[in-house]
């Protein structure tokens, strides 16, 4: 690549696209300038895409230095490491265990947060630590708490924190539990997922404070919550955009696999043929997901490709007691269905999706999650219309 190139494929531009797209304010900027991606993103990286979850293949500093740039000052996630460290040749590992996120969520969550001068802020999965970098550079590093479950992440991103000036203190421990020795938070932002929002990060919030969390069903879907935590200790906001992030590790689930369901029997074995005029493509989008999945919330799925753009889309619990499957195929009307075990997997799909149809077919937008001691809630429009949850 050219001088002229690189200097393209660099902050300025990247800047500019988020300032445009309204993801960086100018609250923002000037930390952005000060606090550069590239410090913060490792030699070795797995650039994603933007709006997607699939990475690109290995690409190295050393090796590529022009192509590694250009990932740096992508608007795209980039995965810094897999298999919890223990992946690290060409291709892909199984599982994605840190990145460093896509620039417009990261400032959309800034935004989301909501800091001002002098609040103390707790953040929950460091990673290559260029969040904790942006907080410390606008609110001072005395003020910023950074978890981090995975030591060698932590270790790593300390260093770089220090070599750019930047001094949070940087905790290596359960991002479950918060970190109790420095509360209360006037913020709590987490840089992964959960499926439960941790009893601890409201318990360690002022009355008033924020938490903003990306949150998400076991069946799919997800989006970032912003809750506000009240006098009693219970936290309630809506959703403010939708998300895809790394599950928390202790909240990671390993799903059974599918030879279970059939107990040795190929598929369709002993199954309940049916039809459904319900594509399985207009209920695998990230919100019909979302909105399955909080309504029937033991619910998991895969997807079989079949011959040419033809796929099966199985749908299946956490207690291996029932499966279900349903076949696309393009210019279709009607799909074949087959259902097996003590419950009818796909009708319970189904009526979770006609609900979501119903209700006009909301985006994420209208949703809201209320947390306390009773466990969790989402709702639609109001805290006082919960979704409806199938026992």
């Amino acid at each position: 690549m050219t001088e002229h190139g690189l200097k393209e494929a660099g902050p300025t531009r990247l800047a500019s696209a988020l300032v445009e797209s309204g993801a960086l304010t100018s609250d923002w900027l000037s930390a952005y300038e000060a606090v550069p991606r590239h410090l913060f993103v490792p030699e070795v990286i797995w650039p994603g895409r933007a709006g997607m979850n699939r990475q690109h293949d290995r690409v190295t500093m050393a090796e590529d230095p022009d192509m590694w740039w250009e990932a740096v000052y992508r608007d795209a996630p980039i995965t810094t490491q897999w298999d919890g460290g223990e992946y690290t040749g060409p291709g892909k590992g199984r599982t994605p265990t840190s990145s460093n996120s896509m620039p417009t969520m990261v400032f959309s969550m800034l935004a989301a947060l909501d800091v001002q001068e002098g609040q103390s802020v707790l953040e929950i999965g460091t990673g290559t630590g260029w969040n904790a970098g942006l907080l410390s550079q606008r609110l001072g590093g005395d003020n910023v708490v950074s978890v981090e479950v995975d030591r060698t992440t932590a270790e790593a991103a300390n260093n770089r924190l220090r070599l750019a000036g930047l001094l949070p203190l940087v905790v290596v421990g359960d991002g479950a539990d918060g970190y109790a020795d420095a509360a209360s938070y006037d913020r709590v932002i987490a840089t992964c997922s959960v499926g439960s929002v941790p009893a601890a990060w409201r318990e360690q919030t002022v009355t008033g404070g924020v938490i903003v969390t990306p949150w998400g069903p076991t069946y799919g879907g997800e989006a970032v919550a912003r809750l506000t935590v009240s006098k009693d200790g219970s936290a309630s906001g809506p959703f403010v955009g939708s998300s895809a992030f790394m599950r928390m590790s202790v909240q990671r689930k390993t799903f059974p696999p599918t030879r279970a369901f059939l107990d040795g029997d190929e598929w369709p074995g002993s199954g309940v043929r049916s039809e459904t005029a319900l594509s399985p493509d207009d209920a695998g989008d990230w919100v019909h997901m979302f909105a399955v999945g909080v309504q029937v919330p033991d619910l998991f799925c895969r997807v079989e490709q079949l011959e040419g753009a033809a796929y099966r889309l199985w749908v299946l619990d956490t207690g291996i007691t029932a499966w279900a499957t349903a076949d696309y195929e393009p210019g279709r009307t009607r799909y074949p269905v087959v259902q097996s075990g003590a419950r009818r997997l796909w009708d319970e799909l189904e009526l979770a999706w006609r609900w979501w149809d119903r209700q006009g077919r909301p985006g994420f937008d209208r949703f809201g999650l209320t947390v306390d001691s009773e466990g969790e809630r989402v709702w639609l429009d109001s805290p006082d219309q919960p979704v409806p949850v199938k026992a």
